[in-house]
């Protein structure tokens, strides 16, 4: 943090912290000295306590001094003479820890050979006197005081390069997650763990227009009590404004450390809403309340971090706990809090823009799904449909699928690229000809029309011949016979118009669309083959060659032609799909979209492909296209089929080789087909 940020900290005084591990080093300097030897100085040492004197028997453990008082270890051959296994290392580790000086014997002029040299500070011989013994001692003790030194730098560290290290983590994880409420939370718990709180609760600043700064308020997203944690949680907002905690820190943008909220000054203008207290009987205490900003300088949330403690593992159980146990926030702690929301604050925004990323991408979907179905309004909700399947059909997988898919796993992502895969799998439609795309029956409404009138015109023929041989037959036989004779004609006519009528009646039934092939179009060629005289006399084909074609459709509507051009929408659509840059997690969307209509035993289309070419994620999606069509009830060229009825083609196409079995017993199994409603 800045020296600046951290002269514009509103601190409460703090009240006394017990003594810490780090305090202790305020006790007296610690001496060792071997039990049986006399110190000229001792009676002083006693007196003044000043250093406190510890007598020992043996060699005194490394781990027994505490690494924040400095302690001189004094040293006799007596001492080294006790047999303590693997000496050398004992003694070289304790002398990281302690100044170690060699108490001489009588008579000796140096140290004895058996002395640990290299390791010892000084030497006091036993002729030393007291001046001579206290010179060397505060030279030992100034040694020991170097060794708590670097102790306590080597621990500051090892600390500081931790909390870097946790806080590159944290920045790694925050900078990766996509997910925003996954995100706030990671950011809570994380700022809650490095600052050692009991609770807190995150805010997002939100407006009514992003240009709008007037509108600006706070949502209160997230809360977390570790003390607490069945507290329920609702959102709500309050003003950015200097009435409460977090409103003063987002208009300010300068943090808040706080000793006990329920203390705070007369002149501060926000207090603490303590109905959240008095309803869950709840005590808070210390705070720090931290604005989130981006690298612009801009808040984008707050981060309230409530009673930091001693210990994580302390529950706040009553109001004596709380005094026991919560601990003010301290310079170091706002430090890391700071440096923490230092990268939230990036990471929210990332995360808000991704969010606004997503909605457009969401908006754009919307979108294309509804210029298909404004071009084919008889698939209305089939895009939707088919991905709500497909995406079923993925999770029913990832919750035990069967055969080789039993350990195939879709993660989130996955599942968010199958699902926009399949609302888009039909955007090629686009380009496909309107009357290709809507037609309901065999023949063009046009054409029927065309046929209509065409009959309409020989039943007037017929009505008409009749007319012209009756007038005949009175201008030149009078009427001798001529009841007899008009019966006849009459006959004639009526079985003519008859013949018509069974013909139209034939077309009309063959202009049906069939769901499964048939070759019930025996009659056909023979209306073919019937003619009739136009206005100017030419004689006619009641069906034309190309009316024959369409009326003789052995499944569905269309032509080959017309169906290569309905088929050609797959790719567009993938043409289409390719030229959007999509992310890494959705690349694979054209590539899906692309083999939805490809068959297992390569008779789909456009490729014609086979198993080992077509995505996994395409096989689920063709299952649930093919389902879609059967039964969709909007369709004016086929009729919907019961659901049983769908399945079973299913089965029949699986068992051709054209369906993945194993994905459509799990489609079915699972009930996946039942989904869409």
């Amino acid at each position: 943090m800045s020296s600046s940020a951290s002269d514009a900290l509103h601190v409460r005084p703090a009240t006394p912290a017990r003594p810490s591990p780090a305090s202790r080093s305020d006790r007296a300097p610690l001496l060792l000295a071997p039990a049986g030897r006399a110190l000229a100085i001792e009676d002083g040492l006693l007196a003044e306590r000043r250093i406190e004197l510890r007598r020992t028997v043996g060699l005194p453990l490394p781990s027994e001094l505490d690494g924040e008082r400095p302690a001189v270890v004094l040293l006799d051959a007596g001492v080294l003479a006790k047999g303590e296994p693997n000496l050398p290392a004992r003694l070289a580790e304790l002398a990281e820890r302690a100044a170690l000086v060699w108490l001489g014997a009588a008579g000796e002029l140096e140290p004895s050979p058996a002395a640990p040299g290299e390791l010892l500070t000084g030497w006091i011989p036993a002729t030393a006197t007291a001046r001579a013994q206290a010179v060397t001692l505060k030279g030992a003790f100034r040694h020991a005081a170097a060794l708590v030194g670097a102790q306590r730098a080597r621990v500051e560290a090892w600390r500081r390069a931790r909390e870097l290290g946790e806080l590159a983590r944290v920045g790694a994880a925050l900078a990766t997650e996509r997910d925003l409420l996954t995100l706030l939370e990671t950011i809570l718990s994380q700022a809650r763990r490095i600052t050692v709180c009991d609770a807190g609760s995150l805010y997002l600043i939100e407006r009514d227009r992003p240009d709008d700064d007037a509108s600006r308020r706070l949502r209160f997203k997230l809360a977390q009590n570790f003390s607490r944690p069945e507290i329920p949680f609702q959102e709500y907002t309050v003003p950015v404004d200097g009435s409460s905690l977090a409103g003063h820190a987002a208009l300010t943008g300068e943090p808040l450390v706080i000793d006990d909220v329920y203390d705070l000054d007369e002149s501060a203008t926000y207090r603490l809403n303590r109905s959240f207290d008095e309803r869950f009987g709840y005590r808070t205490k210390s705070m720090l309340v931290v604005p989130l900003t981006t690298h612009r300088e801009e808040v984008v949330g707050v981060l309230q971090l409530i009673n930091r403690k001693r210990s994580s593992t302390v529950v706040l159980e009553s109001v004596a706990t709380v005094e026991e146990a919560v601990l003010p926030f301290d310079a170091h702690a706002v430090e890391l809090a700071s440096a923490l929301a230092a990268q939230a604050g990036v990471a929210i925004e990332n995360g808000l823009l991704y969010e606004d990323i997503e909605r457009l991408f969401e908006g754009f979907v919307t979108a294309a799904v509804t210029a298909i179905e404004a071009r084919d309004p008889a698939t209305s909700g089939h895009s939707a449909r088919v991905a709500t399947m497909t995406v079923g059909l993925a999770e029913a997988v990832d919750r035990g699928g069967v055969g080789r898919y039993r350990d195939l796993r879709f993660t989130k992502e996955q599942l968010r690229e199958l699902r926009y895969a399949g609302l888009l799998h039909d955007f090629g439609k686009v380009g496909v000809r309107e009357q290709v795309l809507v037609k309901g029956k065999k023949l063009y409404e046009s054409q029927l029309e065309l046929i209509r009138h065409r009959f309409a015109f020989a039943q007037q023929s017929a009505e008409l011949a009749f007319e012209r041989a009756r007038a005949e037959y009175l201008r030149t036989h009078g009427l001798r016979g001529y009841e007899e004779t008009v019966a006849l004609l009459e006959a004639a006519r009526d079985a003519r118009q008859s013949q018509l009528t069974r013909f139209f009646d034939a077309i009309l039934e063959a202009n049906e669309p069939t769901v499964l092939p048939t070759d019930s179009f025996e009659g056909l060629r023979d209306i073919h083959d019937e003619r009739y005289r136009d206005f100017d006399g030419t004689e006619r084909a009641l069906l034309t060659d190309d009316e024959l074609r369409y009326l003789m459709v052995r499944q569905g509507t269309l032509d080959e032609q017309e169906r290569r051009e309905i088929e050609s929408h797959v790719t567009y659509t993938y043409r289409f799909l390719e030229q959007i840059p999509w992310t890494r997690e959705l690349q694979g969307i054209p590539t899906i979209a692309y083999a939805h209509h490809e068959k297992l035993n390569g008779r789909g289309y456009p490729r014609a492909i086979t198993a080992d070419e077509i995505p996994v994620q395409a096989r689920m999606m063709t299952i649930a296209d093919i389902y879609d069509a059967l039964t969709a009830t909007d369709r004016p060229y086929k009729r919907a089929v019961p659901a049983h009825t769908a399945i079973d083609i299913l089965h029949a196409e699986a068992r051709a080789g054209m369906l993945d079995v194993e994905l459509l017993q799990t489609f079915v199994e699972a009930g996946v087909w039942k989904s869409p409603g």
